[in-house]
């Protein structure tokens, strides 16, 4: 069976495309102009679409758009109820300065890819560097689940999604039988 092209829009947010859709396999192009009318509006589309949408991260490819932007906006919500508390990032071609060399397999889902979660190993921790929305240099480092997103939304920028990461069948489960899983382990 193939994916539909795209999902229906959240309100106020784009309609994200779903995997199928060939910008998802397109290595993303560098933002040139920060400043550029077009480029604040599709942050701004990035930023209402994750929220709305229940994502913790979101990439310009998953909206349509072939550009080295993603935006990071951990926060629990009904699809990653455990997930940290952070303000929503915007980076502007971002880049991996260095990660460490521990890995941790953790469940990850996918905006682009519903309903099916994949579980997927990571580096623990992470140095990036990147420009926010102002054009402002900026320097990160993250841990954790929050590394996890970076990376997660890094590949979209690669042309790649998290099932191209995932090792084995077994690594793999529906929406449903995630939810279940994570409810059974709720206090």
């Amino acid at each position: 069976m193939t994916a539909p092209e795209s999902s229906s829009p959240a309100p106020n947010s784009s309609p994200l495309i779903t995997l199928g859709h060939p910008v998802l396999r397109q290595v993303a192009q560098p933002v040139t102009s920060v400043s550029d009318g077009s480029v604040q509006q599709l942050i701004d589309e990035l930023l209402t679409t994750v929220r709305t949408a229940n994502g913790v991260g979101i990439a310009a490819p998953q909206l349509g758009h072939s550009l080295r932007i993603l935006v990071i906006a951990s926060r629990p919500n009904l699809r990653y109820p455990h997930a940290p508390l952070m303000e929503p990032t915007v980076l502007i071609n971002p880049r991996l300065l260095s990660a460490s060399d521990e890995l941790e397999l953790g469940w990850e889902g996918c905006l682009s890819v519903p309903g099916v979660r994949g579980r997927v190993p990571r580096h623990r921790a992470i140095e990036v560097e990147y420009c926010d929305r102002h054009g402002h240099p900026q320097q990160a480092v993250w841990e954790g689940f929050v590394a996890r997103i970076f990376q997660h939304e890094a590949d979209h920028l690669e042309g790649k999604v998290f099932l191209d990461r995932v090792q084995s069948e077994t690594d793999l489960l529906s929406e449903e039988a995630y939810q279940a899983m994570e409810i059974a382990t709720l206090p």
